[in-house]
């Protein structure tokens, strides 16, 4: 079958090798000049690496089994990483049994109420009732203030800046049931990985299948409408023209889908204008010192305008970035939030002055680089009762199909949960996608 695929980021290059391996001839439009979406990558001049962090944990299997199958098994690279926090303009690392003990901003009894907290989440299946409960006042009830002000408020700032007090318990949760299973139970240390050169070397292994199988990558390319053939298939109309096809793949947002999808091909229930979004600014710093020895430092003071430092080059070897140091500073907001907005210069004058309340001997002869970095729309807010507000979508053409985020209603965003999302639906629509359209045309006109 001839295949478009609307978006080039994991989902629809995951999507589109697999779809080439089942033998379809596919096509991939993606407006931006780069593939990856939030997976893309940065030129530093001196080497190229992720626009925005990402590291692979050991129990990703489906993204673990799918860079395994695209021939990049040898270059998944692993290393033990430590966890620090600043908190009252002091670091602690907290990377082990010993140092959890050790913790001086926590007493023992936090300690406890801490462990307790960790082990109770990771043994809840029935995240739904979860949703009724913000994740603060969750929090407050099982680990107790001092715990919540110390340790769990910094991540939640970390992870969804000053949103965090409208977000359920369910954020919580699914972010303990992953990122706790990066620790290994036999030694106690955390392991992470990442594929050697980062997500460059796995867009563009995704690129050489996908052509070698005989599709084709469009970038820079806007699609403005998507609508049903005069007789069967389904038309992509761009910016370079139109095209046909047996069958179409939508994978961008909701929102996007609303604007260039005619509605006799998709039914969305709800508008979506209650969901909101978090954006990200990033800074990527590069130096020529290390600045950290934790691949996340959780920032735990008002004073500093980033939410995190991340240590990338505690996870990647410096051979692989010029002998260089890449440390990312991410701060989260709403999408709509104007500081979204700033002045590059402006927000990365903020963010050095911040940098240097926590080291204060950096010197700025050692900055290689300071680039600042946006995404709009990184994850949907899950708020109280998520799943109920966001917007179902279901086809109406036999020929057209949806496989995006929007639906990730019990997780936290990130490669592996859309490896698996796109894994699932190659499996649930096998028949559908191998279905010649003028059959699915005679099908739908009988019913």
């Amino acid at each position: 079958m001839k295949v478009g695929i609307i978006g080039a980021g994991i989902t629809g290059l995951g999507l589109a090798q697999r779809l080439t391996r089942e033998g379809h001839s596919v096509t991939v439009f993606e407006r931006e000049e780069q593939p990856g979406g939030l997976a893309t990558f940065q030129d530093h001049g001196e080497f190229i690496f992720d626009r925005f962090y990402h590291v692979i944990l050991p129990t990703d299997r489906y993204l673990i089994s799918f860079i395994e199958d695209i021939g990049l098994g040898d270059e998944l690279c692993w290393g033990t990483t430590l966890t620090g926090f600043f908190v009252d303009r002091q670091t602690y690392s907290v990377s082990n049994a010993l140092e959890y003990l050790k913790f001086p901003p926590l007493s023992l009894w936090s300690k406890m109420r801490l462990a307790y907290t960790i082990l109770y989440c990771s043994r809840i299946d029935d995240w739904k009732r979860l949703e009724q409960i913000t994740v603060e006042d969750w929090l407050l009830r099982l680990s107790g203030r001092a715990t919540y002000e110390k340790l769990w408020k910094p991540l939640l700032l970390a992870k969804l800046g000053e949103n965090y007090r409208r977000v359920s318990a369910v954020f919580i949760w699914s972010y303990i049931k992953r990122m706790f299973s990066a620790r290994d139970k036999s030694a106690s240390r955390e392991q992470m990985g990442h594929v050697r050169g980062g997500y460059k070397t796995v867009l563009d292994r995704l690129e050489e299948t996908i052509v070698q199988g005989g599709g084709a990558i469009n970038l820079g390319v806007t699609v403005k409408r998507v609508s049903a053939a005069a007789e069967c298939g389904v038309e992509i109309s761009h910016d370079r023209g139109t095209d046909h096809f047996d069958k179409v793949v939508f994978t961008g947002p909701v929102n996007i889908l609303q604007q260039i999808v005619d509605p006799a091909l998709v039914d969305v229930r709800g508008s979506g204008k209650n969901v909101e979004y978090l954006g990200v600014l990033c800074m990527a710093l590069v130096t020529r010192v290390p600045l950290t020895p934790f691949y996340v430092l959780n920032i735990a003071d008002e004073q500093v305008p980033f939410t995190g430092v991340i240590g990338m080059s505690t996870v990647v070897d410096t051979g692989e970035t010029a002998g260089l140091y890449l440390t990312y500073l991410p701060k989260y907001m709403l999408s709509t939030d104007a500081e979204m907005r700033q002045p590059e210069e402006k927000v990365r004058e903020e963010f050095l002055h911040g940098l240097r309340i926590i080291y204060p001997d950096l010197d700025d002869a050692d900055i290689v680089s300071a680039r600042i970095h946006r995404a709009v729309k990184v994850q949907p807010l899950q708020v109280l009762n998520f799943s109920e507000i966001v917007p179902k979508t279901a086809t109406l053409h036999p020929d057209f199909f949806v496989l995006n985020t929007a639906q990730f209603v019990n997780n936290t965003l990130n490669n592996n949960e859309v490896i698996r999302a796109v894994d699932t639906f190659v499996v649930q629509y096998r028949d559908a996608l191998a279905r010649d359209p003028a059959t699915s045309a005679e099908q739908q006109s009988a019913s």
